[in-house]
């Protein structure tokens, strides 16, 4: 699996951004697909989290109601809202090992593939 990120870049708080990650070399149909993000000196976290095949969603806290994962075929989106300094990262998109039974988790040990990528500004 090969997975491309874009549409990062600087935005003011309260702004919004759309992220996309492109994945090829596999169908997305059953596994658990992710973004996480890493800040600086801190430790990669889940964000968003989905498993279409069950149609399911998961949302870290801090995103809650501002971010919106969703997913066409092959191309994941993020779609961020009212964003704020702390959401300054590194954006990364993820695909699980396997289907996760049709849960999403947003933890780093359930995901195999990644992205390289895409840095998200906030000022």
């Amino acid at each position: 699996v090969q997975l491309v990120e874009s549409g990062g870049g600087s935005v003011q708080a309260g702004g919004s951004l759309r992220l996309s990650c492109v994945a090829s070399g596999y169908a997305l149909n059953k596994n658990a697909i992710t973004w996480f993000r890493q800040a600086p000196g801190k430790e990669r976290e889940g964000v968003a989290a989905t498993n279409f095949g069950r149609g399911r969603a998961n949302y870290a806290g801090s995103v809650k109601g501002r971010f919106t994962i969703s997913q066409d075929k092959n191309t994941m989106y993020l779609e961020m809202n009212s964003l704020k300094v702390e959401d300054t990262a590194m954006y990364y998109c993820a695909v699980s090992r396997g289907s996760l039974f049709g849960l999403c988790p947003l933890r780093v040990v359930d995901y195999a593939h990644w992205g390289q990528g895409t840095q998200v500004t906030v000022s």
